[in-house]
């Protein structure tokens, strides 16, 4: 029997307090590719628990207009992140140039984590040589869509839509 899943993580939390190490034990861990577990949080939110080999990344990607938060349970994770709102009805092919400065990098360990709202960009990434990381995503409403894009310089290019079907 799978125990019941956790609640929702704030950012202020440490991940190895709101989840239980049994559940992040349980998360098979895969040499080349990420991992993922998806629980069923209170009140119509979901949270995701993630195993990120050594080198893996997200790709610079969107959460549909959902609000979010993150905690780095072991190992640890880069995110790269834009301060920059951008719209959110684009079309795939759409291109937008970034103004400069709205770049930002933060190094997540545990109990380490970040809250974002719904137009949120960014890419998460463990960049360690040999040490898996895991963390704890949340999301409310639950993710609708994802939107990747591609990003050259200070180009950011939508290229993929993604909806809950091509991820569980």
């Amino acid at each position: 029997m799978r125990p019941p899943p956790p609640s929702p993580l704030p950012a202020s939390s440490a991940a190895s307090d709101a989840y239980p190490t049994q559940l992040v034990a349980t998360l098979p861990l895969d040499p080349e590719g990420r991992t993922w577990l998806r629980l069923d949080g209170p009140g119509g939110s979901e949270a995701w628990l993630i195993g990120w080999p050594p080198g893996t990344g997200t790709g610079w990607h969107d959460h549909g207009g959902s609000y979010g938060a993150f905690a780095t349970a072991a190992g640890s994770l880069r995110e790269d992140s834009l301060a920059h709102r951008l719209p959110t009805d684009g079309r795939t092919g759409t291109t937008l140039d970034l103004p400069g400065g709205v770049d930002r990098t933060r190094e997540l360990s545990p109990p380490q984590g970040r809250a974002f709202g719904p137009h949120h960009v960014h890419q998460v990434l463990n960049t360690a040589d040999h040490t898996h990381a895991v963390s704890v995503h949340a999301y409310y409403p639950p993710l609708p869509l994802m939107r990747r894009y591609s990003r050259s310089g200070q180009a950011l290019r939508l290229e993929q839509i993604e909806r809950p079907e091509d991820w569980q």
